[in-house]
């Protein structure tokens, strides 16, 4: 990680990323005490380790970074990604959009509003998302 995606990554801490990151382990708990959700657990939790610390970091399309389908990348993975929308992914999303508003009224929050947005869409449909650095990214033509 480069200094300045470390300084980003502090400063995000501070502006928002540390409470948006704890709802989605809370979303990622709940999912998982209901047993049948640990799937949307697993899927959570990826999330969650990468909104406390985006900078440097990216999610890509897990079957095109391995370059196979998997379980959670064809049609079962869709049909989970729709019920975590229902379930979880619209109040996260929310959560990043409220947040990411916040911010861009400040000059300086602007592209920290932004990581929120980006955010906000994985929120919607996180289940078949590897997060990587972006140079890894970068190297398998990715970005």
């Amino acid at each position: 990680m480069s200094l300045l995606s470390l300084l980003l990554n502090i400063l995000w801490v501070l502006t928002g990323g540390l409470w948006m990151a704890a709802g989605w382990l809370l979303a990622a708990v709940i999912m998982a005490v209901t047993i049948i959700g640990l799937p949307w657990a697993r899927a959570a939790l990826n999330i969650a380790s990468y909104t406390l610390l985006p900078f440097g970091r990216t999610a890509v399309p897990r079957d095109a970074y391995e370059g196979r389908e998997d379980l959670g990348t064809g049609l079962l993975g869709g049909i989970g990604n729709v019920i975590w929308l229902l379930l979880a992914g619209w109040w996260l999303a929310l959560g990043h959009i409220v947040t990411a508003v916040g911010l861009a009224i400040t000059i300086i929050g602007i592209p920290f509003a932004w990581a929120h947005l980006k955010l906000a869409a994985i929120s919607l449909w996180p289940i078949g998302k590897r997060i990587v650095s972006v140079e890894e990214a970068e190297a398998r033509g990715l970005s």
